[in-house]
């Protein structure tokens, strides 16, 4: 602005109209500009003042937020009178270097933000600060008012932010269950997402150094967990169909489900070579030996199946790719190797699944054989309920299994097709006694009882520190809980720990800064409590830390076989060495 200023000014006295109005634009722009630059800068200066619950040091802030608000309005102002120079004729000039498109691109681009930044005011204004008991209102409680008004907040803004997704009753409904489980995890926490990330960064550290001193207790106590390395002593007493092998291969199938998407991130380089010799040009108007629904004109995602479970099509039955909120693609094949019609899930790969895994409150299911009060993820069993009436409907899985009437079902999955493959098994289990299911990292998604029920036809498989194992409400909670912990015991400034972050990611955490982080535990005198005590103001203040979305826990199903990499002793190295 500065340039454009020092270039075109003097032009500015040739217009023979509205030349006082560019020169009011082009100075007032650049004093708005300059008085944003310092004032972003004495914004970031007092931001990163003390530790990240010491409010004190950075009391100044709020005002200079305010004062960075009220510049909106002249930037509005200056704004329109940019627009009126750059699209009208009421300035005229004999020159053309006021119209040229740099001006029109900066009156553009400044609209543009002006409107983002609107735009994110009003996603994440506070709105609890409104929310006020009346008289009409006598049975209700000023926490229950304000839950509701956070749900409503959420809900506006996945509205708004998702947008493109199909506003069906289903839809709906998944926002409404989100948007309360967000309202029951944050209401009341005053965090930022900054502080989410700082707080990740510090219970990453935290974590690191309970491992190291856990690991030395367990050195010192001779009690470290141990591992079975040979599988024959894994599976040894076991049934014939808990095998390895078979596990190996349902979950080829598994992953195949998700198509065209997994084969180019699987092969970056090669992955449009290996679907080409499998796709079909313009298949909408060539007759298909397949029933395939959901997938395009190409059939991309039938050609990542056939490439990634290296079957033909002749193997098979049906596929379905249409992905909705709790909708999952599936496939139902005749696996001629195992003698079994195999019906695969997808996993989690759109945000309509992630909507679908985010509707985690539990839901009652009765069943013949399921113990009395069992519980399931609403969100996945009503997945697991609607692909069961399809299918029921439609006769799809009678047809398959009367084409070969000798062959077992087996139902298999990953993550959210996973779970929804053990509750589809729970709902079928009364009609073919015979099924097994084969789900691998599966979320939590059904209750202890029924969990141990499922073990005489699940099998579940997890690798490593599986992230979605492992996730469920009450350890979001959990985590919750200690991020607090960790945010109020930490004395650095919030962007010295994420810059810190940074260089954890890429080269690990130091050992001195497993001890340093927490230095000097005692708070300082203007330290913010981030959880008040029980005995503070009941309508100002809740216990984040404590409130519970559901005390129902949830749990992965039948058996469970954790695969991780076992690190070499040192014995085992030297034996290594001695025989290369």
């Amino acid at each position: 602005m500065g340039v454009i200023t020092h270039r075109y000014y003097d032009y500015t006295f040739t217009c023979t109209s509205g030349g006082e109005c560019v020169r009011v634009y082009l100075v007032g722009m650049l004093v708005l500009l300059s008085l944003n630059i310092v004032l972003l800068v004495v914004l970031i200066n007092r931001s990163a003042q003390g530790g990240i619950c010491d409010v004190h040091a950075r009391r100044m802030v709020p005002p200079l937020l305010g004062a960075k608000l009220l510049l909106l309005l002249p930037e509005a102002g200056w704004n329109g009178l940019g627009t009126v120079w750059a699209f009208t004729s009421v300035i005229t000039c004999p020159d053309d270097h006021f119209t040229n498109t740099a001006i029109d691109v900066l009156v553009c681009l400044d609209w543009v933000l002006f409107a983002l930044l609107v735009f994110a005011l009003a996603m994440v204004i506070d709105p609890i600060g409104s929310v006020k008991l009346r008289a009409s209102q006598p049975d209700l409680t000023l926490d229950t008012l304000k839950n509701r008004q956070v749900t409503r907040t959420w809900i506006r803004r996945f509205r708004w932010f998702f947008c493109w997704l199909n506003r069906d009753k289903e839809s709906l409904e998944a926002f409404a269950q989100v948007a309360g489980l967000f309202s029951s995890l944050f209401r009341d926490s005053d965090l930022v997402p900054s502080d989410l990330i700082a707080g990740c960064v510090l219970l990453r550290v935290k974590q690191k150094r309970e491992s190291r001193e856990q690991w030395r207790l367990e050195i010192m106590a001779e009690q470290r967990l141990k591992y079975k390395s040979d599988l024959r002593e894994v599976f040894r007493g076991k049934p014939v169909w808990l095998s390895f092998d078979k596990a190996e291969h349902y979950m080829k199938l598994s992953m195949a489900t998700y198509g065209c998407t997994f084969v180019m991130y699987r092969y970056c380089c090669t992955g449009i070579c290996r679907l080409l010799r499998h796709t079909t040009c313009c298949a909408c108007f060539r007759p298909k030996k397949v029933m395939v629904e959901g997938d395009n004109c190409c059939m991309c995602n039938m050609a990542g199946f056939k490439e990634l479970a290296d079957m033909t099509e002749d193997e098979i039955i049906y596929a379905n790719f249409k992905n909705r909120i709790f909708e999952v693609p599936f496939c139902i094949i005749s696996d001629h190797k195992t003698k079994s019609i195999v019906l695969t899930l997808r996993g989690s790969i759109s945000l309509r699944d992630v909507f679908t895994d985010l509707v985690a409150c539990p839901e009652k299911i009765d069943l013949e054989g399921l113990p009395e009060g069992s519980m399931a993820h609403k969100g996945i069993l009503i997945t697991a309920k609607k692909l069961k009436t399809y299918l029921d409907e439609t006769k799809t899985l009678d047809k398959a299994l009367s084409l070969y009437p000798h062959y077992d079902l087996v139902i298999t999955g990953h993550s959210l097709g996973a779970a929804a493959a053990v509750l589809l098994g729970i709902l079928y289990k009364p009609i073919y006694p015979e099924l097994k299911v084969y789900a691998f990292s599966t979320p939590c998604v059904i209750t202890r009882a029924a969990a141990i029920y499922c073990e005489s036809f699940v099998f579940t498989i997890g690798v490593g520190d599986d992230f979605a194992m492992r996730i469920s409400v009450e350890t979001i909670e959990n985590l919750r809980a200690q991020l607090f912990e960790a945010l109020q015991n930490c004395r650095l400034p919030k962007y010295r720990v994420i810059v810190n972050g940074f260089g954890y990611a890429l080269f690990g955490v130091p050992s001195k800064h497993l001890n340093t982080t927490w230095r000097d535990d005692r708070p300082t005198p203007h330290h913010s409590v981030l959880l008040p005590a029980p005995n503070a103001v009941p309508y100002m203040f809740a216990e984040v830390a404590t409130r519970k979305y559901t005390n129902v826990s949830l749990y992965p199903a039948g058996n469970i076989l954790h695969i991780v990499h076992k690190k070499k002793s040192k014995e085992e190295k030297r034996r290594a060495d001695e025989k290369t």
